[in-house]
Protein backbone atom coordinates (compact mmCIF):
# COMPACT_ATOMS: atom_id res chain seq x y z
CA UNK A 1 0.00 0.00 0.00
CA UNK A 2 1.44 3.33 -1.05
CA UNK A 3 1.35 6.26 1.38
CA UNK A 4 -0.15 9.50 0.21
CA UNK A 5 2.19 12.50 -0.02
CA UNK A 6 0.54 14.10 3.00
CA UNK A 7 1.24 10.99 5.07
CA UNK A 8 4.84 10.60 3.94
CA UNK A 9 7.38 10.23 6.75
CA UNK A 10 9.07 13.42 7.92
CA UNK A 11 12.61 12.39 8.81
CA UNK A 12 13.27 15.07 11.41
CA UNK A 13 10.15 14.35 13.47
CA UNK A 14 9.36 11.52 15.89
CA UNK A 15 7.46 8.70 14.18
CA UNK A 16 3.78 8.74 15.21
CA UNK A 17 3.63 4.93 15.44
CA UNK A 18 6.82 4.43 17.46
CA UNK A 19 6.86 7.65 19.50
CA UNK A 20 3.18 8.14 20.37
CA UNK A 21 4.00 10.28 23.42
CA UNK A 22 4.83 13.21 21.11
CA UNK A 23 1.36 13.12 19.50
CA UNK A 24 -0.96 11.79 22.23
CA UNK A 25 -3.71 14.28 22.97
CA UNK A 26 -2.40 16.87 20.51
CA UNK A 27 -5.71 17.35 18.61
CA UNK A 28 -7.56 18.13 21.86
CA UNK A 29 -4.70 20.36 23.02
CA UNK A 30 -4.83 22.20 19.68
CA UNK A 31 -8.53 22.85 20.24
CA UNK A 32 -7.98 24.18 23.75
CA UNK A 33 -5.05 26.30 22.55
CA UNK A 34 -7.24 27.70 19.77
CA UNK A 35 -9.91 28.75 22.29
CA UNK A 36 -7.27 30.46 24.46
CA UNK A 37 -5.81 32.24 21.44
CA UNK A 38 -9.25 33.40 20.27
CA UNK A 39 -9.92 34.81 23.75
CA UNK A 40 -6.61 36.72 23.69
CA UNK A 41 -7.22 38.02 20.17
CA UNK A 42 -10.74 39.16 21.05
CA UNK A 43 -9.54 40.77 24.30
CA UNK A 44 -7.18 42.96 22.26
CA UNK A 45 -9.04 43.15 18.94
CA UNK A 46 -12.54 44.08 20.08
CA UNK A 47 -11.55 47.17 22.10
CA UNK A 48 -9.13 48.24 19.35
CA UNK A 49 -11.78 47.82 16.65
CA UNK A 50 -14.32 49.68 18.80
CA UNK A 51 -11.92 52.59 19.35
CA UNK A 52 -11.20 52.66 15.63
CA UNK A 53 -14.93 52.74 14.89
CA UNK A 54 -15.51 55.59 17.31
CA UNK A 55 -12.46 57.54 16.10
CA UNK A 56 -13.75 57.41 12.52
CA UNK A 57 -17.23 58.57 13.58
CA UNK A 58 -18.70 55.16 12.91
CA UNK A 59 -17.23 54.53 9.46
CA UNK A 60 -14.55 52.25 10.92
CA UNK A 61 -17.19 49.83 12.19
CA UNK A 62 -17.60 48.64 8.59
CA UNK A 63 -14.15 47.02 8.79
CA UNK A 64 -14.57 45.75 12.37
CA UNK A 65 -13.85 42.11 11.39
CA UNK A 66 -10.78 43.17 9.41
CA UNK A 67 -9.32 44.96 12.44
CA UNK A 68 -9.86 41.90 14.66
CA UNK A 69 -8.44 39.57 11.97
CA UNK A 70 -5.39 41.81 11.62
CA UNK A 71 -4.78 41.65 15.37
CA UNK A 72 -5.06 37.86 15.11
CA UNK A 73 -2.63 37.71 12.20
CA UNK A 74 0.01 39.75 14.02
CA UNK A 75 -0.52 37.87 17.30
CA UNK A 76 -0.17 34.45 15.68
CA UNK A 77 2.82 35.44 13.55
CA UNK A 78 4.70 37.12 16.42
CA UNK A 79 4.11 34.36 18.96
CA UNK A 80 4.81 31.50 16.54
CA UNK A 81 7.95 33.18 15.21
CA UNK A 82 9.11 33.85 18.77
CA UNK A 83 8.81 30.31 20.10
CA UNK A 84 7.16 28.06 17.52
CA UNK A 85 3.87 28.27 19.43
CA UNK A 86 1.14 30.75 20.29
CA UNK A 87 0.54 31.54 23.95
CA UNK A 88 -2.38 29.11 23.90
CA UNK A 89 -0.16 26.36 22.49
CA UNK A 90 2.49 27.04 25.12
CA UNK A 91 -0.14 26.86 27.86
CA UNK A 92 -1.28 23.39 26.75
CA UNK A 93 2.26 22.14 26.06
CA UNK A 94 2.46 21.83 22.29
CA UNK A 95 4.50 23.53 19.62
CA UNK A 96 4.84 23.59 15.86
CA UNK A 97 7.76 21.93 14.12
CA UNK A 98 8.96 21.72 10.53
CA UNK A 99 9.57 18.39 8.77
CA UNK A 100 13.24 18.50 9.75
CA UNK A 101 12.26 18.82 13.42
CA UNK A 102 13.31 22.46 13.73
CA UNK A 103 11.21 25.23 15.21
CA UNK A 104 9.54 27.79 12.99
CA UNK A 105 11.47 30.78 11.72
CA UNK A 106 9.77 34.09 10.86
CA UNK A 107 8.99 33.18 7.24
CA UNK A 108 7.45 29.84 8.18
CA UNK A 109 5.40 31.58 10.88
CA UNK A 110 4.10 34.14 8.35
CA UNK A 111 3.24 31.47 5.78
CA UNK A 112 1.57 29.21 8.37
CA UNK A 113 -0.47 32.13 9.70
CA UNK A 114 -1.46 33.29 6.20
CA UNK A 115 -2.69 29.82 5.22
CA UNK A 116 -4.45 29.43 8.59
CA UNK A 117 -6.14 32.82 8.12
CA UNK A 118 -7.36 31.81 4.67
CA UNK A 119 -8.58 28.44 5.95
CA UNK A 120 -10.41 29.95 8.94
CA UNK A 121 -12.15 32.40 6.59
CA UNK A 122 -14.03 29.63 4.77
CA UNK A 123 -16.05 27.04 6.68
CA UNK A 124 -15.38 24.31 4.12
CA UNK A 125 -11.61 24.80 4.38
CA UNK A 126 -11.84 24.85 8.17
CA UNK A 127 -13.82 21.60 8.18
CA UNK A 128 -11.25 20.02 5.86
CA UNK A 129 -8.47 21.23 8.16
CA UNK A 130 -10.21 19.78 11.22
CA UNK A 131 -10.72 16.49 9.40
CA UNK A 132 -7.05 16.30 8.44
CA UNK A 133 -5.97 17.06 12.02
CA UNK A 134 -8.01 14.08 13.15
CA UNK A 135 -7.19 11.80 10.23
CA UNK A 136 -3.59 12.21 9.12
CA UNK A 137 -0.59 10.38 10.47
CA UNK A 138 0.99 13.48 12.01
CA UNK A 139 -2.31 15.20 12.91
CA UNK A 140 -1.76 18.00 10.42
CA UNK A 141 -4.17 20.79 9.52
CA UNK A 142 -4.20 22.40 6.07
CA UNK A 143 -1.36 24.84 6.82
CA UNK A 144 0.70 21.94 8.15
CA UNK A 145 0.04 19.77 5.13
CA UNK A 146 1.02 22.52 2.71
CA UNK A 147 4.17 23.49 4.63
CA UNK A 148 5.12 19.99 5.85
CA UNK A 149 4.86 20.96 9.50
CA UNK A 150 3.00 19.56 12.51
CA UNK A 151 2.09 20.23 16.12
CA UNK A 152 3.55 17.97 18.78
CA UNK A 153 4.36 17.71 22.44
CA UNK A 154 8.03 18.71 22.48
CA UNK A 155 10.61 16.48 24.12
CA UNK A 156 11.67 17.51 27.60
CA UNK A 157 14.63 19.86 27.50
Amino acid sequence: MQAYAFDAPMAGLPDPEHDRQFYDGVPLRRGVAWLIDVAIILAVGLPLATLFGIATLGMGFAIFPVVVATVGFFYRTATIAGGSATWGMRFVGIELRRADGSRFDFLTAVLHTAIYTLAISFIVLQLVSLTTILGTRYGQGLPDLLLRTTALRPPAA
